[in-house]
């Protein structure tokens, strides 16, 4: 039986990930803030929470995160830009991930096919900005980027049958997103996570390191 990790299992993403998976007959380990108290933005639970999790996985999937931390929305522009704001979004949406990656080469197998994913955000893409606003969120996902991008290097030098990318799930109507999604097109959350494994399943070790949409098709840097 395969196994499973979702860090952000009770989120709408994460948990409808977890859902799929265990409908499959994948064996998944849930790890929540609401559920267990894993809270990405305390590194000091965090990393000791990790370290109890027993691997290797096939799959890991970091699927939390938030577009509001304490009240602050995103940015409209330069202006509104504050440091705490700043820091809170990238103590969860990018140290946070990174202390999840940094247990890669422990939570992944040498010897057969793995995947560890961290959903980002389109609008992490330094190429693809065109609007400006949500600084701070913005960062903070590219910064994960770049995070994971060097993951994968360095996973590759002991793991040669690992894979580790960035996913963008795609607008998807849950809790995180519903005061933002306006005239956009969104998904529900059984949906996105159908659309993310597909693309997982279809990974190849050489893919690693890079960044795709929830169509499988790649995303600028």
């Amino acid at each position: 039986m395969k196994t499973a990790l979702i860090i952000g299992a009770t989120g709408g993403i994460g948990r409808a990930l977890s859902d799929n998976l265990q409908a499959q007959g994948v064996e998944v380990t849930g790890l929540s803030r609401s559920d267990d108290g894993f809270d990405l933005a305390d590194p000091e639970v965090a990393e000791h929470m990790l370290s109890q999790v027993a691997g290797p996985f096939d799959l890991v999937i970091v699927a939390s995160g938030a577009l509001e931390i304490n009240g602050a929305e995103p940015e409209k522009s330069m202006r509104a830009v504050s440091a705490p704001g700043m820091l809170d979004q990238f103590a969860l949406n990018a140290v946070g991930p990174a202390l999840v990656l940094k247990q890669a080469r422990r939570l992944l197998p040498r010897d057969r096919n793995s995947v560890i994913v961290v959903l980002s955000a389109r609008v992490g893409s330094i190429e693809d900005n065109r609007l400006g606003g949500w600084v701070s969120y913005r960062a903070a996902k590219a910064a994960v980027n770049q995070i994971v991008h060097t993951t994968a290097i360095e996973l590759a030098r002991t793991h040669k049958k690992a894979v580790c990318v960035a996913l963008h799930p795609g607008t998807v109507k849950t809790a995180f997103t519903q005061k933002y999604l306006g005239r956009h097109p969104a998904v529900e959350p059984e949906e996105a996570a159908a659309n993310l494994l597909a693309v997982i399943d279809a990974l190849t070790p050489s893919e690693t390191g890079n960044f795709y949409d929830w169509a499988g098709k790649r995303v600028p840097w």
